[in-house]
């Protein structure tokens, strides 16, 4: 990573977050997101490994990564490369879907030849300063999901076993609410009413990931925030219900492929 490297962040909003960045070598070791990372290249070739192959994205196309797909990311050319990126909770591609389901839309290319998908997703990037507001989020995560089921030829006429979606969505809300503090398997059954195992296989049909992970996930999420806005990595690590510094650093490195030290200079040198 370079010293002329930068992050820029949007405002914070639950559900989805927005980034734009410049990287000129190696941007992100391998890693996941418990999100749909749905984005494109500005400028240059954006290579990354993902599913067993490497891939490059330029400008014009789209890349779609699915939840907890690993991947890592790094300048294609001297050049470097800018681009932008939404990461969108799969709970809110959920509540889009507006049917029945049991996995969520997978697209299988993960860089894309879509003026479509593309125009939603540039219109979504087009003001990184701005929170958006509710109405125009509703219709860029239905956009996005509309566009996730045209690219998925899986949905075309197959057989989906139904998911408890009252429960799985109870527990992501429970989950949500307490993710400072340990959360026990025996809270989640009192809250959902479901056995802690079948509640665990519905829940990553439902959203991609493992309960624990999501609820990691969020408090990774209130990390790189605080940092953002100025805490130390130590007071982050505390504020999110880690145990300390270091183990938050850990989890940080394995989900972002990238410190919580270098995701400081990186927000700092974007100011």
């Amino acid at each position: 990573m370079c010293t002329g490297d930068w992050v820029r962040h949007a405002p914070f909003q639950v559900g989805i977050q927005r980034i734009e960045a410049f990287f000129s070598g190696e941007a992100y070791a391998p890693h996941r997101h418990d999100t749909y990372s749905i984005g494109y290249t500005i400028v240059g070739v954006q290579s990354f490994d993902y599913r067993g192959t490497r891939l490059d994205s330029t400008p014009g196309r789209v890349i779609v990564l699915h939840p907890d797909e690993i991947h890592n990311g790094e300048a294609g050319t001297e050049q470097g490369f800018h681009y932008r990126m939404i990461y969108i909770e799969p709970s809110m591609i959920r509540e889009a879907l507006c049917r029945p389901a049991s996995a969520l839309p997978f697209v299988r290319d993960a860089v894309l030849d879509d003026p479509r998908l593309l125009k939603i997703v540039h219109s979504a990037l087009s003001e990184m300063d701005a929170v958006m507001e509710p109405i125009a989020l509703d219709g860029i995560t239905a956009h996005l999901t509309d566009s996730l089921l045209a690219n998925d030829a899986s949905t075309i006429g197959s057989a989906r076993n139904l998911i408890d979606t009252r429960a799985v969505g109870l527990a992501r809300e429970y989950l949500q609410a307490n993710i400072c503090r340990t959360v026990a398997s025996r809270e989640l059954e009192l809250v959902t009413g479901q056995d802690r195992y079948e509640l665990a296989r519905q829940f990553r049909t439902a959203y991609g990931t493992s309960p624990y992970r999501y609820l990691t996930m969020r408090r990774l999420d209130k990390v790189r925030f605080d940092i953002a806005r100025g805490l130390t990595l130590a007071d982050a690590a505390i504020n999110a219900g880690f145990s300390d510094q270091a183990h938050m650093t850990r989890r940080f490195k394995a989900n972002f492929g990238l410190s919580p030290g270098s995701w400081q200079r990186l927000v700092r040198s974007s100011a």
